[in-house]
């Protein structure tokens, strides 16, 4: 899948360099002029990276990112570029959730791995949102008994640790533990475990 990127820069020269820069290489890319005019007119679309500078008039780059990361989130990485003097910003925004930021002056090739690394990064969070929908609808197809056994599987516990704690023979747990696995699509106790690694994510 394609993700644009949306360039922010209130320099028309340098808006217009950084989006010929990014289509040269293959990457779809769109200017904005600031970051009122890119709530205004907010692209549609699912994932997209976002390269934006720290200090625009009418909206700062700071504004802008605190706005992006309430309304999009995860699928729009964003990617600030900043003057010396701003470090200290950029670095708190890197902690609100902002990916990299670019120090000016900059070399194009640290720029173009910014943006890569973003859309890479854009299918890493994917693939994980999708792993965790797989496994919250697995769990929802398990029974309260057979939740059970899927908790004591994961936390490594024995067929025979089960039994007895949960009152029932051996040859049940391993009734349950087959229920758990076909309804989970789990095709063994390592897959399983690597399930439940997302269900803090469901």
């Amino acid at each position: 899948m394609t993700h644009p990127v949306f360039v922010i820069d209130d320099d028309d020269a340098m808006r217009d360099a950084l989006v010929e820069m990014l289509r040269a290489e293959g990457i779809t890319a769109r200017g904005f002029a600031s970051g009122v005019d890119f709530l205004e007119r907010l692209p549609d679309a699912e994932s997209a990276c976002v390269l934006t500078d720290v200090r625009m008039p009418g909206m700062s780059g700071v504004d802008l990112v605190q706005r992006l990361l309430e309304a999009k989130g995860a699928l729009w990485p964003i990617v600030v570029i900043t003057g010396h003097a701003e470090v200290t910003t950029a670095v708190a925004l890197m902690k609100a959730g902002v990916v990299d930021f670019i120090e000016k002056p900059f070399e194009p090739q640290r720029l173009i791995e910014a943006i890569r690394g973003s859309l890479k990064l854009i299918e890493w969070r994917r693939n994980r949102a999708e792993a965790a929908e797989a496994v919250r609808q697995g769990l929802a197809r398990l029974s309260p008994r057979e939740r059970q056994v899927f908790d004591a599987l994961v936390e490594g516990r024995s067929s025979k640790e089960i039994a007895a704690n949960l009152s029932i023979s051996p040859r049940t747990v391993e009734i349950f533990r087959a229920n758990v696995m076909h309804k989970m699509g789990a095709a063994n106790l390592p897959a399983l475990i690597r399930m439940s690694l997302h269900i803090e994510q469901v």
